[in-house]
């Protein structure tokens, strides 16, 4: 009998198996499909049931996350360090951009005083409210990626506490503010359309409390300092060669420690599961249900069921022949590039998508990983193709091939777009699930992002991870909630090891 079996191999089922393998434990990952990684993988066309079908040959692209700044930012993370694991992340001088009508746009470079400067009349704004939260940018990590039950350690063990409360405090003193319809009394001009790119993240109505969480915390880390000893380098990076690279060292790693994966290998009943004193779940809530019946107790069943799934991504790969041609040309050194206009325009379209009506003009997320991983351009012909990545937001559930509405939204604002456009390759929304099934209707939050579900996802009970007996969830399903950040699997794979086996792990 094993210690544990993981189902799933996200980046939170891979952080709880390495974090039980480092106990001691004899642990192994089963994973549905034919790679691992789940939100994390970078393929090429032709892998996993060619998902990239039509697009070149020799480029990869990252099938769901592309850039991680909550990847340096995590206490798992950190703990793991995946620099010494031979993870490269490559940080841009611009950590996003956001467009805007006239050809002009709003910059958030690595240097907040930058930052400031470029927004204008806004700049004062954006110093006053991003300032204090970059520099206690560690007491909002911890709030951020904590359990949602407990202080988190962050906080309590900090060099100075008081200072990491009051940074907490002034992170939720800003929430308050611009997660209200108060948001607009700071800014009156481009910095309210930078924050909202962020807060969009959450594909939720704008404004809202959950929005402005994510918006103020990826904003700080925008801006963040490199760490005191050095090990990361903060902002918004990407993996030297793609998503896939975090989960290749965290595979490697799991398999260091005696640890074991088996892909292709799809769980439906207890029966499919290797006997194991415990099992924990990289999965949606559903899935758990659906798995071991009626060994959840009544009362948790019916709190499970309650689980809602929110709005979704549809996802367009493009294959280019040059750099998109950004009418700013400021907006190419940006590694993240949040598509969807002025403020008002944002909020307009996640707020119809809300309302279940796909959006004219809908907010669209978009990276170049080649603006700091040249590896990721090839040669072909006569000239050099790169990738681009692309998400729009729309209803859950959705059919649409969102290829049209995506380029006409990069075109508006990089006239000449349609004309470096190589190849493109569409997954709607409602086809998300077959390459993840955590990713219900299109929802790649596994998990409506609302206020509540955030607090207490996927129940309000004191141990959100602990479903029955020796079996856990451990998914972004749970707290802290969406992410690369392992935090999920690293919280539930603790509990297990103190309630199952008597292992009390503070770190790894």
């Amino acid at each position: 009998m094993l210690d544990a079996v993981v189902v799933g191999s996200g980046p939170n089922g891979l952080a709880a198996a390495v974090t039980l393998a480092r106990a001691g434990l004899s642990v192994t990952v089963v994973e549905a499909t034919q790679t691992v990684g789940g939100g994390a993988r970078t393929l090429a066309p032709g892998d996993d049931g060619d998902l990239f079908a039509g697009l070149p040959a020799g480029l990869v692209h990252d099938l769901c996350s592309a850039v991680h700044p909550m990847a340096w930012a995590s206490p798992f993370f950190r703990a793991f360090d995946l620099r010494a694991h031979g993870v490269e992340l490559l940080t841009p001088e611009v950590s996003y951009a956001q467009p805007l009508p006239g050809g002009r746009a709003a910059v958030a470079y690595r240097d907040l005083g930058r930052t400031a400067e470029g927004l204008g009349p806004d700049g004062a704004a954006w110093r006053s409210l991003m300032g204090p939260l970059v520099e206690e940018w560690e007491a909002m990590v911890a709030v951020g990626m904590g359990d949602r039950r407990s202080v988190p350690p962050g906080i309590l063990d900090a060099p100075d506490p008081l200072r990491a409360g009051a940074g907490a405090v002034r992170f939720a003193l800003a929430l308050l503010e611009q997660g209200t319809r108060a948001w607009d009394a700071r800014f009156s001009g481009d910095g309210g359309a930078l924050l909202t790119g962020v807060a969009a993240h959450t594909i939720t109505p704008l404004p809202s409390l959950s929005a402005a969480g994510t918006a103020l915390l990826l904003g700080a880390l925008a801006h963040a300092t490199p760490g005191r000893d050095g090990s990361f380098d903060g902002g918004w990076p990407v993996p030297r060669g793609g998503s896939g690279a975090i989960v290749a060292a965290l595979v490697a790693d799991l398999e260091a420690h005696g640890g074991t994966v088996v892909t292709g290998h799809r769980v439906r009943t207890p029966a499919d599961l290797p006997a194991a004193r415990a099992v924990l779940f990289d999965t949606t809530p559903r899935t758990v249900l659906d798995v071991l019946g009626p060994a959840v107790a009544p009362g948790l069943r019916r709190a499970l069921t309650a689980f809602r799934h929110g709005n979704a991504a549809a996802k367009v790969d493009y294959a280019l022949s040059g750099p998109v041609p950004w009418a700013d040309p400021e907006v190419g050194r940006a590694g993240t590039v949040h598509v969807g206009g002025t403020r008002a325009e944002m909020a307009a379209a996640e707020n119809a998508v809300a309302a279940g009506r796909h959006a004219e003009r809908p907010v669209c997320l978009v990276s170049d990983p080649t603006v700091t991983d040249p590896s990721r351009r090839v040669m072909a012909g006569d000239g050099e193709l790169r990738p681009l990545w692309a998400y729009a937001h729309v209803p859950a559930g959705s059919d649409l091939d969102v290829t049209e509405p995506v380029t006409a939204q990069i075109e508006r604002f990089a006239p000449g777009f349609r004309d470096v456009v190589v190849a493109a390759r569409a997954i709607p929304a409602a086809a998300m699930a077959e390459h993840n099934p955590n990713y219900v209707g299109g929802d790649i939050s596994a998990g409506a992002a609302t206020m509540w579900q955030l607090l207490a996802r996927p129940t309000p009970r004191a141990n959100p991870y602990r479903m029955a007996g020796g079996v856990y969830l451990c998914s972004a399903s749970t707290p802290p909630g969406p992410g690369v950040h392992g935090m999920g699997g690293w919280h539930a794979a603790r509990r297990a090891l103190r309630d199952i086996f008597g292992i009390r792990v503070a770190a790894l």
